[in-house]
């Protein structure tokens, strides 16, 4: 490990003086490229550098303690000693943790797909629940929601919403969510007062851009109709609504939420765009199973990741075996506690991964 952080901080060192030179700052893609290198390094060298110099204060105590005779000093090295090793520890870890791959798609935005599963209106109105969910937690990152689609059912629940949410990391936090979601509560409409169970699939994708999916036109299919609705003035007189067709994949996108035929074209290739990269990278993930394994869970979609429990205000992930007794706050937004848990624990599963 330490021959490895060795190498980095070098590098390190080379990206801080380049990033200086006129030259380089000229070029705005090398430029943006090595700061991107150096920022990610930061935090590792940060903590290497902390390391060393804890190393070196524990060894200047272990000297005192040997050479001193004043009890009072050997005591003060002796406790220098004690924190100082429990700090290297800590940090060792961290490092550990620090120098764990990177996943390439953690910094970017992602797009959200939320469907109504089992249970008819009950499971669409648990859709949009959790949309405002995901919506709430994005306010208090200060990130940005959009909404890229959306077919609702007349009850304010969705079907399907497609919405994309934009800041930094945000997949890294929100990839744990992808998966199946259960709520168990009693329906409004149920006169009896049974608990009903539901699902919604959550797919969290991360955002293609052109880089990532060289997209060729000459394999899209574009159908131009009008957009429907509950009625209204929110239906559109005009044909604006899009729907786009990869051929090759067979992958289709319609988006009919804006006015604009131009605007409702661009979000559609923009999902498009993200499908097929997501597609990509499940075909990938499977050549790589033994990886995938190591992972919260599969990421299989069709997997049970957490129920909502409404009668007894508990949330459970069951992945990472985990229970909350406040619903409420976590439907607020409230998910840090969760992800961090699902965070934690695919670390250690890849730690346990890289010592084996």
């Amino acid at each position: 490990m330490f021959d490895k952080l060795d190498e980095l901080e070098k590098r390190f060192a080379e990206l801080s003086e380049a990033i200086s030179d006129p030259a380089v700052i000229s070029d705005t893609n090398r430029f943006r490229d090595l700061m991107k290198e150096h920022s990610d390094l930061t935090p590792i060298i940060d903590a290497y550098r902390e390391y060393k110099r804890l190393t070196a204060q524990v060894e200047d105590a272990k000297t005192m303690l040997n050479e001193e005779s004043d009890e009072e000093m050997r005591q003060l090295a002796k406790d220098e000693i004690k924190e100082g090793t429990e700090a290297l520890e800590e940090i060792s870890e961290n490092l550990k943790v620090l120098l764990l791959p990177k996943d390439p798609n953690d910094e970017k935005n992602v797009i959200v797909e939320i469907r109504g599963g089992a249970g008819g209106d009950e499971a669409a109105l648990f859709a949009n629940t959790l949309f405002r969910m995901y919506s709430h937690y994005a306010e208090r990152r200060r990130w940005k929601t959009e909404i890229m689609s959306a077919n609702e059912n007349g009850l304010k629940g969705f079907k399907e919403v497609v919405f994309m949410i934009q800041g930094k990391g945000a997949y890294s936090r929100l990839k744990y969510e992808s998966g199946v979601h259960r709520v168990q509560r009693v329906p409004e409409t149920e006169s009896q007062g049974r608990i009903h169970t539901s699902t919604v699939t959550v797919a969290v994708l991360p955002e293609a851009n052109e880089v990532d999916v060289n997209l060729d036109m000459n394999d899209v299919r574009i159908d131009i109709y009008r957009s429907g609705g509950a009625g209204g003035q929110s239906v559109n007189t005009a044909d604006s609504a899009i729907r786009v067709t990869h051929v090759p994949t067979g992958i289709v996108v319609a988006c009919q939420d804006e006015r604009s035929q131009l605007k409702n074209k661009e979000k559609a290739l923009r999902i498009l765009r993200t499908r097929i990269y997501d597609a990509e990278q499940e075909r990938l993930q499977k050549e790589q199973s033994a990886e995938r394994r190591n992972q919260v869970g599969s990421g299989d979609r069709s997997e049970k990741i957490r129920t909502y429990n409404f009668p007894q205000s508990r949330v459970t992930d069951h992945r990472i075996s985990l229970t909350i007794h406040r619903l409420d706050s976590v439907l607020n937004g409230d998910l840090d506690e969760i992800l961090d848990t699902c965070i934690t624990h695919d670390q250690a599963k890849k730690l346990q991964g890289e010592g084996a």
